[in-house]
């Protein structure tokens, strides 16, 4: 057995032995959805931070560098412009509404704003659009074990879905929020360590600039793309209103400590951005005939570095798929378990029967999962799906509740179901996911505006009518 395989497993079996510990403390459903509510500063930014460099930020945006250049910086980049925005304008006022009225999860906010049948709508979207992220976690950890020890990729897939499954069904997000403070250092320490080391075996930035390969704009960081600036319209509003993040402020302790958490993960996230743009151009200068660019960061990682460096370093990415999988875990869990078990099947369920429903759903959603992960086979169109479906579905309804009094149920529901299925046709309608130079995210959030608006004229003039006086 070499060492890089020595390494992972006794990190996997770490989790889970961590996982079950903390996860005898956690009895109801409160600490299973929001921690209690007692989430600090340091705890917030270490499972936001956690959560988001995942399988896209690493594996992901590493091919999308090793293909395209240092527009990959916009994978992650766009990212943390979201975060900023979440920091300082969305988070606080949400959770500030999600303490007022015990909120646990954004359905419960739907809800409580607009309607059940809202709440229901959107449930189901996330449910199927949250199965797509984590099968793209899972993916990324089955190719990393497909690198390091020619374990074939479906069942490395297997191994690391038990792996996130054990740790994160024992206790939620009071398990995962403390769990994930060790990933965190994991990872931040390995990329550390591995930039450097990377970029001084292919003789440094001179040579590294020197690289080049069949796109002309692989030096282009404003490139309009995607990859590029086109980024912005698929992940920015995902990272203000994603569920995943919102339900981790809903657990913070003040409004304080979602500013420092949450402005603590945007700066860190755009520092990190630069990360796999790098590696995937040191990828690129090594190996400039990979059959499978999203096997780039694995190679550095195994081939490049010294073996100790690189163990580390690849504890350090499977450390981000399994953080960034167990906040897909904690979206699928809730919205069945919350928002569609207790509010629409059974609404006397007991608080130890919702945790229970909570833990059986999250056996369900990993096996789904995994078994995506193997029929899909590509992590970045995994989760372009999902941050998608997020950010159409989920960005008006939320500013719209927060900032507009009178948007009603009509208008989401038309903001909605416009915006998911504008994206849907060009991702699946054309051959280059692109229409008039759109992409299937950009189209969607312009449909899902223009939607709501013309519903909420024709809203607001009936309703005028109605109040206007008949003779």
């Amino acid at each position: 057995m070499n060492l890089h395989i020595v390494i992972l497993v006794a990190y996997a079996l770490a989790m889970i032995v961590i996982g079950l510990v903390l996860g005898r403390a956690v009895k109801g459903s409160s600490g299973f959805f929001v921690a209690n509510r007692q989430l600090g500063p340091g705890l917030l930014a270490s499972t936001l931070l956690a959560a988001n460099i995942g399988a896209g930020s690493t594996v992901g945006a590493t091919g999308i560098g090793y293909t395209s250049g240092v527009a990959a910086w916009w994978w992650v980049g766009s990212a943390g412009l979201g975060s900023i925005a979440l920091a300082f304008w969305i988070g606080p006022a949400m959770r500030r509404v999600a303490a007022r009225h015990d909120l646990k999860t954004v359905g419960d906010y739907l809800e409580f704003r607009y309607s059940a049948s809202v709440r229901g709508l959107v449930s189901l979207l996330l449910w199927v659009g949250s199965i797509f992220i984590l099968a793209a976690q899972i993916f990324a950890m089955g190719t990393i074990l497909d690198a390091v020890a020619h374990i074939p990729t479906a069942l490395g897939c297997l191994i690391g879905g038990l792996v996130i499954t054990v740790y994160f069904a024992a206790g939620g997000l009071a398990t995962a929020a403390r769990v994930n403070v060790l990933q965190l250092a994991v990872k931040l320490g390995g990329f550390a360590i591995a930039v450097p080391l990377a970029v001084a075996s292919v003789g440094g930035w001179d040579v590294l600039s020197r690289v080049t390969s069949a796109d002309p704009g692989y030096w282009s960081f404003w490139r309009v793309g995607p990859p590029g600036l086109m980024y912005l319209a698929l992940f920015t509003p995902p990272f203000i209103v994603s569920p995943g993040l919102l339900q981790k402020v809903f657990g913070a302790r003040d409004d304080r400590a979602v500013r420092i958490g949450v402005g603590i993960n945007a700066m860190g996230l755009l520092v990190f951005a630069a990360v796999p743009a790098i590696l995937g151009v040191v990828a690129r200068s090594r190996f400039p005939d990979l059959a499978v660019p999203e096997t780039a960061l694995a190679m550095v990682l195994v081939y490049v570095l010294p073996p100790l460096l690189g163990a580390v370093g690849l504890a350090a990415v499977f450390s981000a798929e399994i953080s960034a999988a167990d906040a897909s875990l904690f979206m699928l869990t809730t919205s069945l378990s919350q928002d569609l078990y207790k509010r629409f099947l059974n609404p006397t369920a007991s608080d130890r029967r919702v945790l229970f429903v909570a833990r059986a759903t999250t056996v369900v959603a990993a096996s789904l999962g995994v078994m995506l992960a193997i029929v899909l086979g590509s992590v970045v169109n995994a989760l372009s799906i999902f941050y998608t479906l997020l950010g159409v579905s989920l960005f008006v309804p939320i500013i719209a509740g927060l900032y507009m009094p009178s948007a009603s149920t009509a208008d989401v529901t038309a903001s909605i179901v416009c915006g998911v299925l504008a994206a849907l046709a060009i991702q699946f309608g054309s051959e280059q996911h692109l229409l008039a130079g759109m992409t299937p995210a950009l189209a969607g959030l312009l449909s899902a505006a223009l939607a709501f608006l013309v519903a909420h004229a024709l809203g607001s003039r009936g309703r005028d009518a109605a109040r206007r006086p008949t003779t």
